[in-house]
């Protein structure tokens, strides 16, 4: 594959750490003309006669011209991040530094990298897949516990692990199916049926799981969007600026106060909760820019993944209540139900409201019982343990190929079932190890690569 890939010689160079000041930068640089490249510039030691995986101190310099005094770190392919010869250029913050050194060192023939190419090449040298290559840019926007410890569980190979067992089972049986072709005449069968099927509903029951935990994934990466909406100072912005222990949203007694949405996100157990203060629904206004802002409310409720339903419990009955949910259910929304201003009647109102156990009773203003508003958050957003060792999808391509990959399962299934011939067999298993490839990488193309690579940051 690597010699087929536009610029796969080329030496290439590019900025590891953010762009800006700061103490040190760090320079990357790796192809075959690296150490040749950096020894010409680094008069201190001859970088050809030190050891891989060491450090270097000295000055750098360019036709003459002192650059800097830098640290180098050198790799020898293959045992580097690329697997090809690699140095890093610890360097002075100064962006002014920074562009002439790499100005120097593309001077020599080295290019500016493009985004991702250094974890492109790392795959195309087989030092990752390319799910562990693309968990590498998870982690790197990881903004959470828990996307920190899902994207490196599948950089560590957790989720390569996983799919390699399952397709080392079904190149198995498939050899054996393309060896009976081979001997049709001899009417022969060389896999054993019975222990296919077995296997194709192993596989198919560990495919289920697998797309069954995308939905936490992507709650996991991408957060939840909660929209807290209610009447009219039902006590939505109270409760936001308690969530989030600071005065974000103005309240006030007077009806209609917030005229817009507001977002703020909240951390809980690691889940990013987007929360979204909308204004206050109520079925007439004279307010124009009032209107405007229930309009929206609406719109949020639609968008949002858990509707958080606050209202005063001195205001409303049960009998409202229940119109209220009977909308969320008929709309297939994921509901939260709150009462506020309980202030000490907890037992009277629990009575009143019994026929809806799931309430979350709280004072916002008192700030009562609002950690068991939190637990009934991330359990309604998630179903299961966050922080469990097993494999949770994040990405939306290995979600789509899983679902291909179940669709294909499931045909290999109905053609045992009904006896199909071995060559009708063989290609949907065929098609079952294609979607396998396309995930891990093993079955892909340069424009796919260079799709998945262009979302990467610069020097990554």
């Amino acid at each position: 594959m690597s010699g087929q890939l536009r610029g796969w010689d080329d030496t290439i160079v590019a900025m590891a750490t953010p762009p800006g000041v700061g103490a040190i930068g760090v320079i990357r640089v790796s192809g075959k003309d690296s150490f040749r490249v950096l020894d010409e510039m680094f008069p201190s030691k001859d970088l050809f006669k030190q050891h891989s995986h060491t450090l270097q101190v000295g000055l750098l310099q360019d036709q003459g011209q002192l650059l800097d005094e830098v640290v180098l770190s050198l790799f020898r392919g293959p045992k580097s991040y690329t697997g090809e010869d690699v140095i890093e250029i610890s360097c002075h913050g100064s962006p002014f530094i920074q562009e002439n050194i790499i100005r120097a060192i593309t001077g020599k023939g080295v290019r500016m990298a493009k985004p991702g190419e250094f974890t492109q090449r790392a795959f195309l040298n087989g030092k990752l897949d390319l799910t562990q290559a693309e968990a590498v840019a998870d982690l790197i926007a990881s903004n959470t516990e828990a996307s920190r410890r899902a994207a490196l569980h599948t950089m560590r190979g957790g989720f390569s692990s996983d799919l390699k067992q399952l397709r080392e089972q079904l190149i198995r049986f498939s050899a054996m199916i393309e060896l009976e072709l081979d001997f049709s005449q001899e009417d022969v069968e060389f896999a054993d049926r019975s222990a296919l099927e077995q296997l194709v509903n192993q596989l198919a029951v560990s495919t289920h799981q697998l797309i069954s935990s995308f939905q936490l994934g992507n709650v996991i990466k991408n957060g939840v969007q909660v929209a807290i909406i209610g009447k009219p100072n039902a006590g939505k912005s109270t409760l936001l600026n308690t969530l989030l222990n600071e005065n974000r949203a103005i309240v006030s007694e007077i009806a209609g106060t917030t005229r817009d949405t507001i977002e703020e996100i909240l951390n809980i157990k690691g889940i990013l909760f987007r929360l979204i203060d909308t204004a206050g629904i109520r079925e007439h206004t004279q307010d124009v820019i009032e209107s405007i802002g229930v309009e929206k409310s609406y719109e949020k409720m639609r968008a949002a993944n858990i509707v958080v339903y606050l209202f005063d419990v001195n205001e409303i009955n049960a009998a409202t209540l229940q119109e209220m949910v009977t909308v969320f259910e008929k709309e297939n929304i994921r509901y939260l139900l709150v009462g506020n201003k309980v202030d000490g009647r907890e037992q009277q109102v629990q009575e009143q409201f019994a026929a809806f156990p799931e309430i979350v009773f709280i004072s916002a203003k008192a700030q009562t019982h609002i950690n068991e508003l939190k637990e009934a958050l991330v359990h309604k957003a998630i179903d299961g343990d966050i922080y469990a060792e097993s494999t949770i999808v994040t990405n939306a391509r290995h979600y789509e190929a899983l679902q291909k990959l179940g669709q294909a399962l499931a045909d290999v299934q109905r053609g045992l079932e009904e006896k199909v011939p071995g060559d009708l067999l063989a290609i949907d298993i065929r098609q079952c190890l294609h979607y396998l490839g396309t995930i891990t990488g093993q079955i892909t193309n340069e424009d796919q690569l260079d799709y998945i690579f262009s979302k990467f940051c610069i020097g990554k």
